[in-house]
């Protein structure tokens, strides 16, 4: 029987990682053993990867001597940054060429770096449209993953560089289900008019990854962009009616609107939510559905995802 491939899995206990480190280990070819870094070992759900045959492994982004040491033998990484914990764009930046550096000096063979866009390359800094944030960024959770690129590519880490949309999970985590309003009507309130957004379950980024480095040299070098769905408001209040068995009624703000919320990410959120309908387009069109369902022929719709999740919205 050959010997398994290892993959380190960044982020192991949370969505991105946590879906590609369950889709590994659940993986009937029992083709990869899975290196699950966590700065806490002994959290439940490191545990819990562990009783499924995980390696778990104790490990900070921000160390790259130890980053090297983990990413040793590994025959394929998932690298992911973590800015919602500090929203410091400068720190994520200092901390993907960290990991770039760790990945090169240990040589790993495929690397799948978790992506965004820098939207600066279309919104400059002196375009007014949107307002420039900390003096430096438009949307700093992507610019600063976007700019991150080029250390992998100047160092010629093999990599495939993985544009992920808004997951699912997102509408709970971040307050963005529907609301019942004083009248007691569902009402789903986002700021993308009538545009649509693309989104995805975290597990199916976890899932499309996997075949990424199953598949290996054919996505090496390449910019991939996955989806779920690119769904209008409209259809995403259907979806939450179809799931939660009353009708929810969408009701738009503009961009301006959500980053007067005043709410912490507000002004980045605002920034991203105008971003993905002015440029609809493109931002759409790089996260190709069909591809991620050649990836992942078991990737969910939004009305599933929905379904499943409905006991977590709140009534």
């Amino acid at each position: 029987m050959p010997a398994k491939k290892t993959i380190v899995v960044l982020g192991a206990t949370g969505y991105q990682g946590g879906g590609l480190a369950q889709a590994a280990l659940g993986d009937p070819s029992g083709e990869f053993a899975v290196r699950a870094v966590t700065r806490d070992p002994d959290s439940q759900k490191a545990r819990a990867l562990a009783a499924l045959g995980a390696e778990v492994v104790s490990g900070d982004i921000g160390d790259e001597g130890a980053m090297t040491r983990i990413l040793e033998g590994a025959d394929g990484a998932f690298l992911v940054t973590f800015f919602w914990e500090h929203m410091a764009p400068g720190r994520e930046t200092a901390e993907a060429a960290s990991l770039a550096r760790a990945a090169k000096a240990a040589g790993v063979p495929h690397v799948i770096w978790s992506t965004l866009e820098d939207t600066r390359q279309q919104v400059p800094l002196t375009d007014d449209r949107m307002p420039t944030l900390e003096d430096s960024y438009k949307v700093p959770h992507y610019d600063a993953k976007g700019e991150a690129d080029r250390f992998f590519a100047e160092l010629e880490v093999p990599t495939t560089y993985l544009r992920t949309s808004v997951y699912w999970e997102s509408f709970v985590h971040y307050g963005l289900c529907p609301m019942r309003d004083d009248d007691g009507t569902m009402v789903l309130t986002l700021p993308i008019g009538e545009g649509r957004l693309a989104t995805i379950a975290a597990e199916d980024i976890g899932r499309s990854a996997l075949e990424i480095l199953r598949r290996g040299q054919e996505f090496l070098d390449r910019t991939v962009g996955i989806a779920g769905g690119h769904l209008s408001g409209e259809e995403f209040a259907q979806g939450f009616a179809a799931a939660l068995g009353e009708p929810v009624q969408y009701r738009p703000l503009t961009p301006a609107q959500y980053r007067a919320l005043g709410t912490p990410a507000a002004q980045d959120l605002g920034n991203m939510f105008q971003y993905s309908v002015e440029f609809e387009d493109s931002y759409c069109g790089i996260r190709d559905i069909d591809l991620t369902r050649s990836l992942n022929p078991r990737l969910l719709t939004f009305p599933e995802w929905a379904v499943a999740n409905k006991d977590k919205i709140p009534r």
